[in-house]
């Protein structure tokens, strides 16, 4: 497993605050935790840069509410 530097965690820290002041008071446990594993899973790929974590944060966000619409 590859360790992920300091700026990597942070932009996914980042990210994934950002992406979740959707949900009311930041999102639930479950809706964070799925959208953290889909950033570290990319991060760990080698999609470090804030634009390609975001736009991996909002695939994620999207697969989450088209989940909960169903």
């Amino acid at each position: 497993m590859t360790k992920l530097d300091d700026r990597t965690i942070a932009n996914m820290s980042f990210v994934l605050e950002e992406t979740c002041r959707v949900f009311p008071n930041g999102g639930d446990h479950e809706r964070r935790r799925y959208i953290a594993q889909k950033l570290r899973l990319s991060a760990k790929r080698g999609n470090a840069t804030l634009g390609g974590l975001r736009t991996v944060a909002h695939s994620a966000l999207k697969e989450i509410t088209k989940q909960r619409s169903v």
